[in-house]
């Protein structure tokens, strides 16, 4: 008797990096649900319009899996905004929506399904960014997010260990939209090139497999070498 396919719900999953995690770990066997504000009619597998800030959305995203799909191996924190705006212009109710939607969700979405992954032997993988250790001007809310995943990655590993492997990763510039890029964009990554989805999908893929067993407590930082390259203004 063989066992049921592996599930994996994915947070933002409606488009861009979300969505290719979610076609990526379906075209590989695994039962996906995504969860994201938006409708997502062309979801490889079940999707809910969630808003993952909200405590009671969460509970009952989480319960919907154990009753619907019976397991989860899987859960990717994905879902994320940006309010670009100069600090002094920045309102609280915009710094908590940022803080709730990247951040906060992490933590409801761990704390209501780790009896689920517990069960499954199954692995956390946090969505942060570069901007957790470099920042553009006007990204205060985004890079404190960020930067909160990369600790909370760490401290949920010590702390839901061996059961449950919680890791990050750290996109750099990510063509999530078919960007028109010029040679220079791509030329000023060491890697020869702007980052796209399937670099991100298969980073993920690779992180809630058996083969990384023994992979937990990291950051695994995907920007095509940005983040070591000294750059100095003429």
């Amino acid at each position: 008797m063989t066992s049921p396919s592996p599930v994996a719900l994915v947070t933002g999953g409606a488009h861009g990096i979300g969505a290719g995690i979610a076609a990526y770990l379906a075209e590989r066997g695994w039962r996906v649900v995504t969860a994201d504000l938006n409708p997502a009619p062309d979801a490889p597998g079940r999707h809910v319009v969630a808003d993952v800030a909200e405590e009671a959305a969460v509970a009952a995203l989480v319960g919907g899996i154990g009753a619907q799909e019976g397991r989860l191996d899987a859960l990717i924190c994905n879902a994320g905004i940006m309010v670009r705006k100069p600090v002094e212009q920045l309102t609280l109710a915009e710094w908590q929506r940022v803080l709730g939607t990247n951040l906060t969700s992490c933590f409801l979405l761990t704390r209501g399904a780790a009896a689920l992954l517990r069960a499954a032997s199954g692995s956390i993988v946090t969505i942060a960014s570069t901007r957790a250790h470099m920042s553009e001007p006007d990204t205060e809310s985004y890079s404190a997010t960020k930067g909160g995943l990369l600790a909370l990655t760490h401290a949920l590993a010590i702390s839901l260990g061996p059961q449950i492997r919680v890791n990050c990763v750290s996109p750099g510039w990510i063509d999530v939209a078919g960007e028109a890029l010029r040679p220079e964009d791509h030329a000023q990554h060491p890697a020869g090139r702007v980052g796209t989805v399937r670099d991100i999908a298969a980073m993920v893929g690779w992180l809630v497999g058996p083969e990384a067993g023994f992979v937990t407590g990291s950051e695994f930082i995907a920007d095509g070498g940005m983040s070591r390259k000294m750059i100095y203004a003429g």
